[in-house]
């Protein structure tokens, strides 16, 4: 009963406190339309405004909820409710007391007062009622600040980015003062925010600045609060903080922040895809919207790191339905845990299936009949697929059909295969299945008439199996860090950006297209290699030794994401292309091809596969490829 009593009483409070400010505004405004010895003179209309005042406004305000909310925590959204509930209320009784005013009885007005009066009564309504309720907040704050443990020797802080992210890390620092950090200025390149305060912390000058900022203000710690913020505009920030010995953090890229927060808790450390981040590209929204709100979306490969990543953006989107279908059941509830805590309302299906099983995936198809699918299934590491040539036809390419066929049995309007650049003119094994997986998926959208789609592009960042993982786990032991060649190249993408560019992709596609994420520029394996070295507080070759040890079977100096001579042309997306004859490039028979492949796979024979597949792949060249040495895979 005491506990009822006492969340019931402050809102008893504020409305005894709104009855006096609404009292008191009334007598306010008179006085400050008046000399002093004209308000006796409209006593009787002053008492008339005064009961119409406090019937109405607190009504309305009853009725705006303003009762009803916690107001500790009061933002500019409350603010907003309360000027709406104020102006409302000022509305309805200017209203009855104007109404009052023209009413005349016995040709005498029953109420007379001058009317501006009411827009000051307005006024001071809404001073009163909104500074009543914020000083809730502010005495709130007061109460949190003295009671929170600060520690004795706090981390200056300097923010790069004054923007809505750094005004909220900032702000938080604040509030939390147990969090050690004290931020004391912000750098931007804004030059309207220049000498400026934001929650009382100067801009004090823009990115160019950094390094004397360094020198002159005692700085502990740098942080890099710009979701957009470049890999170029990334780089430069770590590399004067190495230089001057200063510790920096980062918070996420744009990408990785959709569907989340910003707040402290997201800042960490800066990684390699933070380098190599590029500018946001823009999304459709609306048209992406349309492909997957309340749709039901399947996605293969689901507990893998692109299928993941695939589901969480989907799951943005509302469909009706997200249907997780993969071999391994450890990764198929790990994702399912992620999405459960940031979706807890999505609708999930979990489905451990192998793509290779064709009645499986059949029925899967029919029980939940998909409407949109995201097929990334596949394997994907270029020598561990030279010597298992048999285990990347039967699921790269039969898997592939199995999924195609299940989806044009039930009609899926939507289907998008992820593929890879190693597709154009392979020289392995790894990349002539996926370009066969084009074909039969470009086949089945000739044949349906469905938008059956593939996108194609290159490395991804701290995916499975990428070079990133294996470079940190030698640094982490060491050294010495392997380079097959020191001018490989290879296209990088983060796994968010690379989604978020397939889910534009794919709404885009209206059937039968192979389209192409802008990779930007080749980056050199090498340059990577020294990057992640930095980054962990070492020095290439002086900490760490980094070893060249050839190129491996299969692998080229530099990849490509459309053959010679192949025409490409834009999409209405500056980052997407649409390759043109890549999409006629279909073998006679793509159905007995693919029987041929799967019967040499199930009978062992690998030589009579590389053949086959060199006679069916336009540029291939995948029998030239020496055998691989599986003892120096990296």
């Amino acid at each position: 009963m005491k506990e009822k009593m006492r969340s019931r009483f402050p809102n008893a409070v504020v409305l005894v406190a709104d009855i006096i400010i609404t009292v008191l505004a009334i007598i306010a405004a008179f006085a400050l339309r008046l000399e002093g010895d004209q308000v006796s003179s409209y006593i009787g209309s002053l008492y008339w405004m005064v009961i119409v005042g406090l019937l109405i406004k607190p009504l309305v305000y009853y009725l705006f909820g303003l009762y009803r909310r916690l107001w500790a925590y009061a933002s500019i959204n409350e603010l907003t409710l309360i000027a709406t509930a104020v102006s409302v209320a000022s509305a309805i009784f200017s209203a009855v007391m104007l109404t009052l005013y023209v009413v005349r009885f016995h040709d005498t007005r029953i109420i007379n007062f001058p009317r501006t009066i009411l827009p000051i009564d307005w006024l001071l309504s809404l001073v009163g009622i909104g500074g009543l309720r914020f000083s809730f907040r502010l005495l709130a704050e007061g109460r949190a600040a003295s009671k929170k443990a600060v520690p004795r020797k706090a981390r200056n802080v300097l923010i790069i980015g004054a923007g809505d992210a750094g005004a909220l890390v900032v702000r938080e620092m604040q509030k939390n003062p147990q969090l050690g950090l004290r931020p004391v200025g912000y750098l931007d390149d804004d030059l309207a925010k220049q000498r400026h305060q934001m929650h009382g912390v100067p801009v004090v000058g823009r990115l160019a600045d950094l390094r004397r900022a360094l020198e002159h203000r005692p700085v502990d710690e740098v942080i890099i609060a710009i979701p957009s913020a470049s890999g170029k505009v990334v780089r430069l920030v770590t590399d004067i903080c190495r230089l001057k010995g200063i510790p920096f953090r980062t918070m996420p890229g744009l990408f990785e922040l959709i569907g989340g927060k910003v707040s402290v808790n997201r800042l960490r450390e800066v990684d390699i895809t933070d380098l190599l981040r590029r500018e946001p590209a823009r999304i459709q929204d609306q048209l992406v919207g349309a492909t997957l709100s309340g749709k039901r979306v399947l996605v293969t490969g689901a507990g893998g790191s692109i299928g993941r990543e695939i589901c969480r953006q989907v799951a943005r989107w509302g469909p009706q339905m997200l249907i997780l279908v993969g071999h391994g059941e450890n990764s198929i509830f790990e994702a399912m845990l992620e999405l459960r805590e940031d979706f807890p309302s999505l609708p999930l299906q979990l489905v451990i299936a192998d793509i290779r099983d064709t009645p499986r995936i059949q029925s899967v198809f029919a029980d939940f009949r998909p409407q949109v699918v995201f097929h990334t299934a596949a394997h994907k590491h270029v020598p561990l697929m030279e010597s298992n040539v048999e285990d990347a036809i039967t699921n790269n390419i039969v898997g592939t059909q199995n999924v195609l066929q299940a989806a044009s049995v039930i009609n899926t309007e939507r289907v998008v295969m992820i593929s890879t650049d190693k597709a154009v003119r392979p020289a392995n094994v790894m990349g002539a299945t996926k370009r066969i997986a084009e074909m039969i998926v470009l086949e089945a959208a000739h044949r349906t008439g469905h938008a059956y789609s593939v996108v194609r592009f290159g490395n991804v960042l701290g995916s499975r199996g990428s070079v990133v993982p294996l470079f940190k786990r030698q640094i982490a032991h060491g050294g010495p860090v392997t380079v097959t060649h020191p001018d490989m190249k290879r296209y990088f993408m983060t796994i968010p950006e690379a989604v978020h560019l397939v889910l534009q992709a794919a709404a885009m596609g209206q059937g039968g297209e192979v389209f192409m994420l802008n990779m930007g520029q080749q980056v050199r394996i090498l340059d990577l290699a020294e990057d992640l070295i930095r980054l962990s507080g070492l020095e290439p070759g002086k900490d760490v030794e980094i070893v060249f040890t050839g190129i491996r079977p299969g692998e080229k100096l530099s990849e490509d994401l459309w053959g010679d001579g192949m025409e490409y042309k834009k999409t209405d997306h500056p980052e997407i292309f649409r390759a043109v004859a890549e999409e006629a490039i279909l073998p006679d028979d793509l159905d007995k091809l693919v029987e041929e492949l799967h019967h040499l796979a199930r009978d062992g024979e690998a030589s009579a596969i590389l053949h086959l597949l060199d006679e069916n792949i336009p540029d291939g060249n995948i029998q030239a490829t020496p055998p691989v040495d599986l003892t120096s895979l990296v």
